[in-house]
């Protein structure tokens, strides 16, 4: 049973950080693409970064976000997470996490999605 827990979201002041984390059960971390997306009201869910699995991690960020958000994994957690530095008021967004079904050693054949955690920047 596949399931994405994200946790670490709250209210912070512009400039602060916040790390968010993307608990996995059903799968590991380490053998699929995963993804940290966000949507605001009223807006589509925009991609903000991605781990791509292609034998070693390779990150990939949305311009905006690019120097101040890191995204890693830790398989031993069999979490990723979503380092958040230098926050600006346009980052607020419910943040969600989801796991590719990426092929190789990914066992996925669909995308799975948390529901997310709610990141304020005042």
């Amino acid at each position: 049973h596949v399931q994405l827990v994200e946790s670490g979201g709250g209210s912070v002041q512009a400039g602060g950080s916040l790390k968010l984390a993307c608990k996995a059960t059903g799968f590991l971390v380490s053998s699929c693409a995963m993804g940290w997306y966000r949507q605001t009201p009223g807006q589509d869910r925009k991609y903000v970064s991605v781990i791509t699995y292609l034998r070693t991690d390779r990150m990939e960020y949305e311009e905006s976000v690019k120097g101040r958000f890191t995204t890693f994994r830790d398989p031993a957690k069999n979490t990723m997470y979503l380092q958040m530095n230098n926050l600006r008021t346009e980052d607020t967004a419910l943040y969600t996490c989801s796991v590719l079904p990426s092929g190789d050693n990914c066992p996925l054949q669909t995308t799975y999605t948390g529901p997310g955690t709610q990141v304020t920047v005042s």
